[in-house]
């Protein structure tokens, strides 16, 4: 698709849902190019906003940079232009810089800002990290605040005066108190993305908060199924909301929560109920044990949802 400036790619962004493709891996644990961008293009068939390569439900953890480079690489190329395709900038200030850098040059849309690696920052050292980054593309840039990296109101303000291509926030804390001090100060500044593992379970309560959009993990392998509780969700459906949440995402997140990591791990599952397989999750995570994935297929076809 033609670039974006960093307005347009936040109109984009609010302007429906989001999800992150699972990255597709063979039995060795290689990356699967030609799986990954047939994925890419199923996925583009389908009204989504954006899709973000290579980030957290896309294992862009275990990724070299140079794989990163080219699921970024993969994920412009399978999307065929329909659909803005965010890359990932991590790890360290300098190698996320030279990652936003790359992203830029492979035909990405936007940069997503990951925490830095490992270490703990105060407020101001975060603010110059994303400064950083922002000042090293032409892109915007949406900041997920959560775990080492949680930005708080006033170094949000402080980092948007510094960086007119900051467009985003995404919120991966679910803190109602935070959420509504940012909100509160910047408005419509920045689109707010609800970024916390199987999102829908937040996505009605923090509408009321100015997140007007999420990522769905869902999306993966029951687009139809992701894209009509979106559709509840901003026309405060309550009672098909919950009926949707009873019927399938909180069994889902039943099952996702008996493992750490499986939150990567259930959706490369879903994808293997559906007829999809994406291959295994790589080292440290693990891949559902089989009664598990039992489990998730008899949910699946329990509540009649169609993935195709």
């Amino acid at each position: 698709m033609p670039a974006l400036t960093p307005s347009e790619l936040a109109a984009a962004l609010g302007s429906g849902l989001l999800s992150f493709p699972v990255t597709h891996f063979t039995d060795d644990l290689a990356f699967d190019e030609p799986a990954y961008r047939a994925h890419l293009e199923w996925q583009s068939d389908y009204p989504v906003a954006a899709l973000f390569a290579a980030g957290g439900t896309g294992e862009g953890f275990s990724l070299t940079a140079p794989e990163a480079d080219q699921v970024v690489r993969a994920a412009v190329a399978g999307v065929r232009g329909r659909v803005p395709v965010l890359a990932p900038a991590t790890g360290s200030t300098a190698n996320a810089v030279a990652q936003a850098r790359a992203a830029e040059e492979a035909g990405a849309s936007g940069i997503l800002l990951l925490p830095p690696y490992l270490t703990e920052a105060g407020q101001a050292g975060l603010v110059e990290h994303v400064s950083a980054v922002c000042r090293a593309t032409s892109l915007g840039v949406v900041y997920y605040s959560r775990a080492n990296a949680v930005l708080l109101d006033e170094a949000v303000e402080v980092a948007c005066e510094r960086n007119p291509n900051l467009v985003g926030f995404k919120d991966g804390i679910g803190s109602i108190e935070e959420m509504t001090r940012t909100y509160a100060r910047m408005g419509d500044r920045l689109v707010y993305i609800g970024g916390l593992p199987t999102a829908e379970v937040f996505a009605l309560p923090l509408l009321q908060l100015g997140v007007s959009t999420y990522s769905s993990a869902l999306f993966n392998f029951l687009p139809q199924f992701a894209l009509d509780f979106y559709d509840a969700v901003r026309r405060q459906d309550q009672a098909e909301v919950y009926r949707r949440l009873n019927e399938f995402v909180i069994p889902y997140t039943r099952i996702r929560d008996r493992g750490r990591g499986y939150a990567v791990s259930i959706v490369k599952a879903g994808l293997r109920v559906v007829g999809r397989p994406a291959g295994p999750v790589r080292p440290p995570l693990t891949d559902l044990a089989e009664a598990e994935y039992a489990e998730l297929e008899q949910l699946v076809a329990r509540t009649q949802v169609v993935a195709a």
